[in-house]
């Protein structure tokens, strides 16, 4: 009689068993639940950029609609300053969004984009994959172009623009000019001239503008964006008007001129000689008549 080997089999409890497979299939069931409620936020921004362009910024979420936060750009060297903030709104479409920030202006270095959620705890609600913060590097390359047409033109003059730009050579640069309408000129490139001393490149052109005004004029080169300079054009002072001195005659009274008739002098003249003579024979005579008649 073949004997059979012996197998001793272990059973743990029933109960047991049981409780471990339902705590497994528990932690795994909060592990999906906690997955589903959490959402996602995706920042994108390019790594460097030229200062004086725009940085533009994409934005993805599947937050619930209506859900507003910050997009902030930080200058970030020994400590973080705020440069520019813009709000966020996710929308029912759930399609992705933009935001530009102006760099005009920042000097080179390191800044940073960053997400900043209203709600409490909202940083914690999001998907563990989610992109919250972007590093970026402005170049700043401004500081290549040297200006020496003068920076306030007038009408008559303007607009010239003449400079160089360093280590340019004869390769040319191109500029875009652009005034209270828009462009008016460019983006064209324009001839330059290699400067012996330093190898920079010399230009000097001019674009024609028909109206006082603040003008941007943005150069780029093979390696891309330079920097924008700005002019100012006036319009040509107003000349004096030319005064001619001019001589009013003065009508001055004539004095009136009263004449008072002058008397004629009284003269006395002296009595003549013969009348007292005549006086004492007509006495004479009178006497002797007189004796007479006696």
């Amino acid at each position: 009689m073949d004997r059979s080997e012996s197998k001793t089999y272990y059973f743990q409890p029933f109960d047991a068993l049981v409780m471990k497979r339902i705590l497994l299939i528990a932690f795994c069931l909060v592990g999906i639940v906690g997955t589903a409620s959490a959402y996602g936020l995706y920042l994108d921004c390019p790594a460097s950029i030229q200062a004086g362009l725009p940085l533009r910024c994409s934005i993805d979420s599947d937050l619930p609609a209506g859900n507003t936060f910050d997009l902030v750009l930080y200058y970030s060297q020994y400590t973080a300053t705020e440069v520019s903030r813009q709000s966020v709104t996710i929308q029912e479409d759930k399609n992705t969004q933009y935001r530009l920030f102006d760099t005009q202006g920042l000097p080179g270095g390191i800044y940073k984009v960053e997400t900043q959620l209203k709600s409490t705890g909202g940083e914690e609600s999001l998907r563990s994959d989610s992109v919250t913060l972007k590093i970026v590097n402005i170049i700043d390359r401004s500081s290549e172009i040297t200006i020496t047409s003068p920076a306030t033109q007038t009408l008559e003059e303007a607009l010239r623009i003449e400079g160089s730009v360093d280590k340019l050579s004869n390769e040319g640069v191109q500029i875009e000019v652009r005034g209270a309408e828009g462009r008016i000129f460019g983006p064209q490139y324009i001839g330059t001239k290699t400067d012996v001393k330093n190898d920079a490149g010399i230009f000097t052109y001019r674009v024609p503008v028909t109206s006082p005004g603040t003008y941007e004029v943005s150069f780029n080169d093979s390696k891309g964006f330079i920097g924008i300079k700005t002019f100012e054009v006036a319009e040509p002072p107003t000349p004096e008007p030319t005064t001619v001195a001019t001589t009013v005659p003065v009508n001055t009274p004539r004095p009136v001129t009263t004449t008072i008739a002058t008397p004629l002098p009284t003269t006395i003249s002296p009595l003549s000689p013969l009348l007292p003579l005549g006086a004492l024979a007509v006495a004479g005579l009178l006497g002797a008549g007189a004796i007479r008649r006696q």
